[in-house]
């Protein structure tokens, strides 16, 4: 009898293993989306839409300091320097500089005039061109980083084709006047070469100025 109280008695003082309630789930509510992608969707909405003229106004900054240097770098006494009689002189070509980028101007600020813009006057030294050019460009670059992303597609007119003037966007007409000018500076450096100047870095190292 003993031994089976003793027995009892030990088995009483066993804990009972209380079982642990199962892990609710967790309930999606339908309808709301997760806070990250609330969040996300709040900061699309207050980024400023991206400007287009601020990339072109860059690249012409950019692209004015290298064509000044290559202009900079040519023979003040070579003016009238020509490798072709069907080619333009490089008096001539200095000017273009300065007139597209009056051209430019006038796309950017939406008052472009084709008649005006491209019978502005010349100038009649080199360094004159030279001086006409950095004032049209710096001011191509300020009018296109106070310009709306808007005015990037405003109508303006231009040639499109021989002797056909149509719409584009002004947009379109300032970045085909930045490329020209990487086309005539390029034609210049030939130019430079040939009337006995150095040519200088452009977009890499040249034989005068090797890195």
């Amino acid at each position: 009898m003993a031994t089976k109280k003793k027995g009892k008695k030990a088995r009483a003082r066993k804990p009972v293993a209380k079982k642990k309630p199962a892990p609710k789930k967790a309930v999606k509510k339908p309808g709301k989306a997760p806070a990250k992608q609330l969040a996300a969707k709040v900061v699309a909405k207050a980024a400023p839409a991206h400007n287009p003229w601020k990339d072109y106004a860059d690249a012409l900054a950019r692209e004015m300091n290298t064509t000044l240097r290559v202009m900079r770098a040519f023979p003040a006494d070579q003016a009238h320097f020509q490798p072709h009689p069907r080619s333009g002189s490089a008096h001539q070509l200095f000017n273009t500089f300065g007139i597209e980028q009056g051209v430019a101007l006038g796309a950017v600020n939406g008052t472009l005039d084709l008649a005006s813009a491209f019978s502005a006057p010349r100038a009649e030294t080199l360094a004159g061109a030279i001086e006409a050019f950095e004032r049209n460009a710096g001011a191509v670059v300020a009018a296109a980083r106070a310009a709306s992303p808007a005015a990037w597609r405003r109508p303006q007119p231009f040639f499109t084709g021989p002797k056909q003037v149509g719409q584009l966007p002004a947009g379109a007409i300032a970045s085909m006047m930045l490329w020209d000018q990487i086309h005539h500076r390029g034609q210049l450096s030939v130019y430079l070469r040939m009337a006995g100047g150095s040519v200088p870095s452009i977009y890499g190292p040249s034989a005068d100025e090797p890195w």
